[in-house]
């Protein structure tokens, strides 16, 4: 094989497994994929109709990001944070997002506010429908929020730790989440575009602190005592 060739076989590679990396991460963040589920490399690979080789790509660019375990001799899962885990992606968030919220008033205009307005608004409006499939975008447009306040810094790589801080907490909220107060509420978002607005800096970084710290309280994350066998099994 020439090294023409040699690059053209590692940029397809490379392409595929980008957007296979993207479908999964996607499917985390909207929780359509549970946390411990089985990755196959051959399942995946016929779903996008690609080689293994380009699957293994994907799925180790994911273990990166800390979204997906490989295990040896068992193969990949949706990772399975641990409490400690969750804790600690919720205690960066608090360290990260009000500086996100500083950086972004350098930058914050009136069409950055029409834009954000317009995502709540979407927002609002699949709260509003039911099923399972609008509840799923709904999750998303909440991530959106969060990601739009990184995008508008215009600081690429926050915006990339973003994206895998938002998914993290995606899978977290899958696992220990207690009720839709996990999705981020919306008129939490919306306090906070309103301080945005009016110039109140730190009163958007105090309610973007009490908002991540409701979602962070709604998280059953007290460790549990393993019981007596007998009481367990109810013998």
């Amino acid at each position: 094989m020439t090294s023409s060739n040699l690059a053209t076989s590692e940029n397809a590679v490379e392409i595929g497994a980008s957007h296979i990396r993207d479908s999964i991460r996607e499917a985390i963040v909207e929780r359509r994929l549970a946390p411990g589920t089985k990755l196959s490399e051959n399942d995946v690979g016929g779903l996008f109709n690609v080689s293994r080789t380009v699957v293994r790509a994907a799925l180790q660019a994911l273990s990166y990001e800390g979204l997906v375990t490989v295990e040896k001799n068992r193969g990949a899962f949706v990772a399975y944070p641990s409490i400690a885990e969750a804790q600690q992606i919720f205690a960066t968030r608090r360290l990260i997002e009000p500086g996100i919220l500083r950086e972004a008033t350098r930058h914050l205009g009136k069409r950055q506010i029409k834009e954000l307005r317009a995502l709540l608004a979407e927002e609002e409006r699949l709260t509003s429908e039911r099923g399972q499939s609008a509840r799923r975008a709904e999750i998303k447009a909440s991530g959106d929020f969060h990601l739009a306040l990184a995008a508008i810094t215009g600081n690429a790589i926050l915006q990339r730790f973003m994206d895998e801080l938002i998914a993290r907490s995606s899978l977290v909220i899958a696992l220990y989440g207690q009720s839709v107060v996990s999705s981020c509420g919306h008129a939490e978002h919306q306090q906070i575009i309103d301080a945005l607005e009016s110039g109140d800096i730190e009163a958007a970084c105090r309610l973007m602190l009490d908002h991540i710290n409701h979602i962070e309280a709604d998280l059953d994350l007290q460790a549990k005592q393993s019981g007596d066998l007998k009481d367990v099994l109810r013998l």
